[in-house]
């Protein structure tokens, strides 16, 4: 038995001692995850619908020469606000109008070139009923996701998504829950077959998402993180394994590149090789860093994602590449720490 407190809310008194201090476990689990089953239904149930007014809404979307403007009350609302942001970040510029809002002035956001898609369970709510009339005076089109389809918001739009649901994952049948995760759903799917139809890659999505890991990954690249200059360290084939040692040491990227007279890289020398070679009983004072180095090395270009450059060290087991352009010239390096400070990791 687990008890359940719910600091300063007061049950009601027709509830019993028992009901409102002792709930299984059992009951919990079965609880969740009959939620979940009856919202994982309404979505399935969402797959027949996906036909011609689908597909008219995301011609509307992708003929659209302004922007997706999205609205809905209460918690339509807060899922609206999530599809705009969705249709934003893929793509679709948009953004979220609250409706009260909208006609006390905010209707000045939308323009004719604009596509309002308007969310409504009931079909019927006043705050957008009431500005549906504007949208018509200036020709917006009108895509409305209702869960009846005979609302007036439904007879008056474009293009009317099917969101209704046979039953609320709430028990009392009342709270929206599983109508909005349908909605939120839908939304999801218009998003991706626009992306889809837009042809829009990961370097489009890297545009809108700058900051975060997200936006490191797709964006930085090798030459933003690299070593360069007299910070690369490098020696030529012909030195000893001594000094190759001092110039790692010097350097402090637990690697040294080696190169002929014009900076082509011959191969590399790291900290691993190091205890190798030491295994083997070898002077660092007479063997030449040739005789030791490791040939035809990996080495990456700087226009390389700094996330593909990561994804090279993680699957050779590698702490440290070198950087090199079209000839094979050396011009940097880059380890594991770099990454690790730029949190591309």
């Amino acid at each position: 038995m687990c008890l359940l407190r719910i600091p300063g809310y007061a049950f009601p008194k027709n509830w019993s001692l028992i009901t409102v201090l002792f709930m299984t476990e059992n009951q919990l689990v079965n609880n969740a995850i009959k939620a979940l089953e009856t919202e994982s239904e309404a979505i399935t149930n969402l797959i027949p619908r996906i036909g011609d007014d689908f597909i008219k809404a995301c011609e509307i979307i992708l003929t659209c020469t302004g922007k997706v403007i999205v609205t809905g009350m209460g918690k339509s609302g807060h899922i609206g606000c999530k599809i705009a942001a969705t249709l934003a970040s893929t793509g679709t510029p948009a953004f979220f109008v609250h409706p009260a809002e909208a006609s006390h002035g905010d209707l000045g956001m939308i323009t004719k070139d604009d596509v309002v898609l308007a969310i409504s369970n009931s079909g019927e709510t006043d705050e957008i009923l009431t500005i549906i009339p504007m949208f018509k005076r200036i020709n917006t089109s009108l895509i409305t996701m209702t869960g009846n389809i005979n609302s007036s918001l439904a007879t008056a739009a474009d293009a009317n998504l099917d969101i209704s649901v046979e039953t609320e994952a709430c028990p009392l049948n009342l709270a929206p829950t599983s109508s909005t995760t349908a909605t939120l759903a839908m939304g999801d799917a218009i998003a991706v077959s626009l992306l889809k139809a837009k042809g829009f890659t990961e370097d489009d999505f890297a545009m809108s998402h700058p900051g975060g890991k997200l936006g490191r990954k797709l964006l930085l690249t090798v030459e933003q993180l690299m070593h360069t200059g007299d910070l690369v360290p490098s020696v030529k084939k012909d030195v000893l394994l001594r000094d190759a040692l001092m110039e790692m040491t010097k350097k402090g990227l637990g690697i040294t590149a080696i190169t002929d007279t014009k900076n082509n890289v011959l191969g590399i020398f790291t900290d691993g090789d190091l205890r190798r070679i030491l295994d083997k009983e070898i002077s660092v004072h007479n063997t030449i860093i040739s005789d030791v180095m490791t040939p035809n090395c990996i080495t990456v270009t700087k226009n390389m994602l700094a996330a593909k450059a990561l994804a090279i060290m993680e699957g050779k087991k590698i702490n440290a590449l070198l950087v090199v352009d079209e000839s094979n010239k050396l011009i940097g390096a880059l380890n594991m720490h770099d990454m690790l400070k730029a949190k591309v990791v």
